[in-house]
């Protein structure tokens, strides 16, 4: 590409032209082609100047080219790390939830457990209780109508009438014992009848809700 220079510019870099010496001859060929040289050769280092000028500018440019490339790269390095941390800071946390509800669950189990073992311990507590109350119950009755016998100083008469009063108390005692078993049994046929009453109740309402399919109690011997 050509390049232009203002015609201004030339000629004012020209140094004066030399004064003709009187009595000489003037070669004006010469003058004229030293003038020529003269302006070749401030082109010449104005087109080298140019050239070092554009050289120099392309230097800054592909520097400043690789500066923001550089720059570029570098944020892209970061976004990349500032992503991997924050990639390794999620999963910390998910693991972290993770451990902290398997260890809440675990620890409701263990608290459940604690809690059935309690209420087991309390419940056999409470049977052995019991037991032990009705059995202490039982030898109190026991040992309040065991009467001692102390016969040794009774005579015939006194004897006798010893005797009719332990028959009369073991009499007392059969008709005690008869009559508990069979309010034991009045409770049983109690319990019986109620149950079967409930078993036809169930069987009724189940017809009357799905008349087609037969009673899940039939062929059980409920009823």
């Amino acid at each position: 590409s050509s390049i232009f220079f203002p015609f201004s510019l030339l000629h004012s870099q020209r140094l004066t032209a030399p004064k003709i010496p009187e009595g000489e001859k003037v070669d004006f060929d010469d003058i004229q082609k030293k003038r020529q040289n003269k302006d070749l050769i401030e082109l010449q280092a104005l087109i080298d100047s140019h050239f070092e000028s554009r050289k120099k500018e392309e230097e800054e440019l592909m520097a400043l080219k690789e500066r923001i490339e550089k720059r570029r790269a570098e944020r892209a390095e970061q976004q990349r790390i500032r992503a991997e941390k924050e990639k390794e800071r999620q999963s910390r946390l998910a693991e972290e939830k993770a451990r902290r509800e398997e260890e809440d669950a675990k620890r409701r189990a263990e608290d459940e457990l604690k809690k059935k073992k309690a209420l087991s311990s309390m419940g056999a507590d409470q049977k052995r209780g019991k037991k032990q109350t009705a059995r202490e119950l039982k030898k109190k009755v026991l040992a309040e109508r065991r009467k001692p016998l102390n016969i040794d100083h009774l005579n015939e008469d006194k004897l006798r009438d010893k005797a009719k009063e332990l028959w009369d108390w073991l009499y007392q005692l059969e008709t005690e014992k008869y009559e508990y078993l069979e309010k034991i049994k009045r409770q049983k046929y109690d319990v019986s009848r109620k149950r079967n009453l409930t078993y036809d109740t169930v069987y009724s309402l189940s017809r009357l809700k799905n008349p087609i399919h037969p009673s899940p109690l039939i062929g059980t011997g409920l009823k």
